[in-house]
């Protein structure tokens, strides 16, 4: 009897089953035109149950497994020393591997507590590219934040397979510059999210650690895409082909002095982070602060139950299959995109596709917000929401001056575990009839605005 030969498909399906589902808002295009004009043209001042495919950020937004729901319920809620804090800690050591473990309901509040105890005014914090939170919190203590992204991660359209990584020299001279006195930690972000989603390689920051030791200088990492970038790494960096995500993250962690987590990405969770440190005074103080505006040590602004979803997800994040369905997710999105002449930042990242709002609306100019004019062209177009990361995110200086970002970009990030297919056909569709008609896209001007993080409340006109 002849043996069958087994077949390989080349669709890559979700690694999961759905059992649960939750409508989406199919609302009229005339009720998107004036639900926009009531939230100020401003797409995060929206109701959810006005937005029909909601890409505005990955963070807590997506769907939770059966696993995760387990644990959950057999969480314990004692105030100190709860099950669910070990079991979560354990997960951290094991997988990042610092010293001290300190949860935080979000990544922004683990970003507060490390500045507000190693930061003081005048400092200097090198980073490949700071994200929005981090460089406010940067910035509110009166340091200074500082972007040295090597040069291929500022054209979008270039392909190269670590647009993320830092530029060494740059560092150097920074360091000459400003004196290692007044820098008090190196940071790089992984994925680089305001970069594109672009991945580091493990050479580039090993090479950040020898100039941080070379210097005396902490390294931490902004690890909330830590296994979006291992994967990268897994299929992108030689040498690295045949270890798991998880090998790879433990490697690359072993290389810095701690890091900022928000759980809300790669912890697969709906709230939730943490700081983790070697340093054992900034810990302590980091410790007392967070009993001061977060809570107790052992549940630092989570439930119980959060820590059991996180202390389970951060081990599901690593899962090569799920790792494989969710990057090339992105990549069909962006390959239809370029198919149909929409310039996307190449090669595809591993959380959102991210749009060239200057390549696709040239007729806008950088002082009337092309990003920020495309991101609400989508959304009165099909519904879908996404954010800009561009002059209205990052163009505002703390001295209140005005200078274009490097990148005008629209991002559209998916939730884990969310949205399926036909999802993502359907954005294609929309998106490819926005570039069609991108000569009737308006710009925009500010009306109001907040003196920091502009773009979460500020008020806009079309003009």
């Amino acid at each position: 009897m002849p043996k069958m030969d087994y077949p390989n498909p080349k669709t890559i399906i979700e690694p999961f089953r759905v059992r649960s589902v939750e409508p989406i808002a199919m609302i009229t295009p005339d009720k998107r035109e004036q639900a926009l004009r009531e939230a100020f043209y401003n797409p995060f001042l929206l109701h959810a149950d006005q937005v029909l495919i909601d890409l505005l950020t990955d963070s807590g937004t997506g769907a939770l497994s059966a696993r995760q729901w387990a644990a959950m319920i057999s969480s314990d809620e004692s105030y100190a020393g709860a099950r669910s804090f070990f079991k979560l800690e354990s997960a951290v050591k094991d997988i990042f591997g610092f010293k001290h473990f300190i949860p935080t309901h979000q990544g922004r509040a683990a970003e507060r507590l490390l500045c507000q105890v190693a930061l003081k005014p005048g400092d200097v914090i090198p980073n490949n590219s700071h994200f929005d939170t981090t460089r406010a919190n940067i910035e509110f203590v009166g340091a200074q934040a500082r972007d040295l992204v090597i040069a291929e991660g500022k054209q979008p359209e270039l392909v190269h397979p670590f647009k993320g990584n830092m530029d060494i020299q740059a560092l150097r001279n920074t360091i000459r510059e400003v004196g290692p006195e007044r820098i008090p930690f190196i940071m790089i972000t992984i994925t680089n999210n305001s970069g594109g989603g672009q991945p580091v390689s493990v050479s580039n920051i090993r090479a950040v650690s020898e100039v941080a030791r070379e210097y005396g200088i902490p390294f931490i990492i902004d690890a909330c895409r830590f296994a979006e970038n291992s994967y990268f790494i897994h299929t992108r960096e030689q040498g690295y082909e045949h270890k798991t995500p998880l090998e790879i993250a433990r490697e690359i962690f072993s290389y810095a002095d701690g890091c900022t987590m928000s759980a809300k990405k790669d912890g697969m969770a709906n709230i939730g982070g943490f700081l983790a440190l070697n340093h054992d005074t900034w810990a302590e103080k980091a410790k007392n602060m967070l009993i001061l505006t977060e809570g107790f040590p052992t549940y630092g602004g989570m439930a119980g139950y959060d820590m059991e979803a996180v202390a389970v997800g951060l081990y599901e994040a690593l899962d090569v299959n799920y790792l494989r369905y969710r990057i090339r997710s992105i990549a069909y999105l962006a390959e239809k995109l370029n198919a149909g002449g929409v310039s996307t930042v190449q090669p595809p990242g591993g959380h959102a596709v991210f749009i060239d709002a200057r390549a696709m609306l040239p007729h806008i100019p950088d002082a009337r917000y092309p990003g920020w004019a495309l991101s609400n062209a989508l959304y009165l177009a099909g519904g879908i929401r996404s954010v800009e990361i561009g002059s209205v995110m990052f163009g505002r200086k703390p001295d209140g001056t005005e200078q274009p970002a490097p990148m005008d970009l629209v991002r559209l990030a998916f939730p884990r575990r969310v949205y399926m297919q036909s999802h993502v056909d359907y954005l294609a569709e929309v998106i490819l009839s926005v570039h069609q008609q991108r000569d009737a896209v308006p710009g925009y001007q500010i009306v109001w605005q907040p003196p920091f993080l502009r773009h979460f409340s500020a008020r806009f006109e079309p003009c």
